[in-house]
């Protein structure tokens, strides 16, 4: 961690001296690094300025993804729903961040019953009466990101798998109870995992959530079958995804070989998620995008 001198201006780009601004700070995050904790970088700690714009971007996010919930229904293609996503977010003057993104073709993640994430929109995908669909949806505002997903239930579904996506966002909002300033990651993840344990549903372990605001995927990776007291510190300004894949049986899961991209549970069962987009704060959480 570099540290300015103590008349120097403040890394956080406040404008006051280092020593009227964060270097208590810094001297509590390296009192937690001494103990043998992992603490997050100045480059990944977002800024009062850096928060405002992100925020622009998640206006859009959540913008588009209230507009899907709205016209989702049974009958229509998944490509649809990523024209959708393209239209919508470019007319508000952002970019969808899947699209070409490490080689993604679509606007968005369309990802349907035992399908865990990354689902690929098509026109031969159509949504039928008692599906589950995860749409997830990332935004690119003049460089800044936000990133957050949701469940949707088409028609009439089976108490099965409505029960499998309510335990699903309640897993995020377990989650989200332990986001405090000075916590660890860990204590997040393991209040999901306690969570959907005792509901009898499994997590996914290789794919988890990230760093978000001034990239697309930024540091720390996130787990949510970590334990209490472990992971990187939750220093007031890190950002990032809360979105726990729950899946109805194992959470064993594999990856599609013909586009490389979708990934499946292993035993066929059905898979729900969440997503939200989380700033730690001085007194707690700021949810970003939903």
């Amino acid at each position: 961690m570099k540290k300015p001198g103590r008349n120097d201006e403040c890394w956080c780009g406040s404008g006051k001296k280092y020593k009227k601004c964060h270097i208590d700070f810094d001297e509590r995050m390296e009192e937690i690094e001494a103990q043998g904790h992992i603490i997050p970088d100045h480059s990944i700690l977002k800024t009062k300025e850096q928060i405002k714009k992100i925020k622009e971007s998640a206006k859009i996010n959540i913008a588009v993804l209230d507009y899907v919930g709205e016209h989702i229904k049974a009958g229509i293609s998944t490509a649809e729903i990523d024209r959708w996503v393209y239209d919508i977010t470019t007319r508000m003057g952002g970019i969808p961040a899947p699209l070409n993104y490490q080689g993604f073709p679509k606007s968005v993640c369309t990802s349907l019953n035992d399908e865990v994430c990354h689902g690929i929109p098509s026109e031969d995908i159509i949504l039928k009466d008692g599906d589950i669909v995860n749409v997830d949806c990332s935004t690119n505002l003049n460089g800044y990101y936000s990133d957050s997903s949701r469940m949707f239930c088409i028609g009439s579904v089976s108490p099965e798998k409505q029960a499998l996506v309510d335990a699903a966002k309640q897993a995020l909002q377990e989650g989200l109870k332990a986001v405090k300033p000075w916590g660890f990651l860990g204590d997040m993840g393991q209040a999901v995992n306690d969570y959907v344990k005792s509901m009898g549903y499994s997590v996914v372990k290789e794919v988890g959530g990230h760093g978000i605001g001034l990239e697309f995927h930024e540091d720390p990776w996130v787990s949510y079958v970590t334990e209490r007291g472990t992971e990187m510190l939750m220093a007031p300004g890190l950002m990032f995804t809360i979105e726990p894949m729950i899946n109805m049986g194992k959470p064993s899961i594999y990856t599609d070989e013909k586009n490389g991209w979708t990934i499946y549970t292993k035993d066929g069962l059905p898979s729900a998620q969440w997503e939200i987009q989380v700033l730690v704060t001085e007194d707690g959480y700021e949810i970003i995008s939903y």
